[in-house]
């Protein structure tokens, strides 16, 4: 039954091919859109696949889908998936799930008028240390503080003559760059009760629209507190994404370039027994969170099934993209 799915994929981008890899696993890719002619075209005879221009085009030719994945820039992730919603298709959404509340809630009530499925691509949840932590975490007690610090570097060239640096398509760097983390934090730890922080810009200001680096100090509603400290200006390549936690039984740090790794870990139980692997998203100048798709995928046609099945469902999506948008609100630019 799996092979018989029919895909369509809007948006051809960098991160097309990794959902293609998959399609192709599961069932056939039958439709790609883009509105630049030539990406659409190339990626349409890469795959044997019919090429359109525009939604509405695809959505016309009556092609019937079963699962759109939106890979589409952020700003466009709300229109694209209540589209194909509509359309009839359920919907796999590319991180962030989109870049206003308002937007996330309109695109999970468009998910119920038509009863589709809506999901998030949240593929930072399949990391090998951090499985490991979410499934032993309450073997640490009570958890006392926790330090999330998001390094990568992203040069001007990342930026040039793209939507990214945009506040209406890319939205901010904990959107596009650290969304994967902030939604690692509130699955592990719950939701925020209370921030205070500072943003600035200070090697990209003719370049983006919004901070490349930034601190906020949280206390979380389980009464944690911590601490959140991103940037995008490390010397030359990405320096890590790690997460360390001081508890009642125990402290330990995960880390690596994307949250690969278990750094330290000093515990009455050893709590992580994890393989220290895994590639990243390779754009070539740079690199993105680790390379999950597979793993997305596997779970993404089981929850298709069995909606008891653990899986980001839009609702996940929401949390991250309201926690990044109370950040944005209370910790202005300077």
């Amino acid at each position: 039954m799996d092979k018989a799915l029919r895909f369509a994929i809007i948006g051809c981008g960098k991160i097309a091919p990794r959902h293609a890899e998959q399609m192709v696993k599961y069932g056939h890719l039958i439709a790609v859109c883009d509105i630049d002619k030539e990406k659409a075209d190339a990626f349409a005879l890469a795959y044997n696949s019919s090429a359109f221009y525009s939604v509405d085009d695809l959505i016309n030719s009556k092609k019937e889908i079963d699962i759109a994945a939106i890979c589409t820039p952020n700003g466009l992730h709300a229109t694209h998936s209540i589209q194909m919603l509509k359309s009839g298709a359920n919907v796999l959404c590319e991180k962030p799930l989109c870049i206003s509340a308002p937007d996330g809630e309109a695109m999970i009530n468009a998910s119920k008028q038509v009863s589709k499925k809506l999901f998030v691509v949240k593929s930072t949840r399949y990391n090998p240390s951090l499985i490991g932590l979410k499934k032993n975490i309450e073997k640490l007690g009570q958890l006392y503080s926790f330090q999330l610090n998001c390094f990568w570097n992203r040069p001007p060239s990342y930026y040039h003559s793209s939507w990214k640096g945009t506040n209406d398509m890319d939205g901010g760097t904990l959107y596009t760059q650290f969304s994967h983390y902030i939604d690692a934090m509130l699955w592990l730890f719950g939701d925020v009760a209370d921030m205070k922080g500072f943003r600035k810009n200070y090697t990209h200001r003719s370049i983006i629209e919004f901070e490349d680096s930034g601190v906020v100090s949280l206390q979380m509603k389980n009464g944690m507190i911590g601490g959140l400290n991103w940037s995008v200006n490390t010397f030359q390549k990405n320096m890590e994404v790690s997460m360390s936690i001081i508890a009642e039984k125990g402290s330990i740090r995960i880390g690596g370039e994307f949250m690969n790794k278990v750094e330290y870990q000093l515990a009455n139980d050893i709590l992580i027994q994890a393989p220290q692997e895994g590639n990243p998203n390779d754009y070539g100048y740079y690199k993105g969170s680790m390379s999950n798709h597979d793993k997305v995928y596997e779970n993404l046609l089981v929850a298709l099934k069995d909606e008891s099945h653990p899986f980001s469902y839009a609702e996940d999506g929401l949390k991250t993209v309201e926690t990044i948008q109370r950040i944005y609100n209370c910790v202005s630019l300077s």
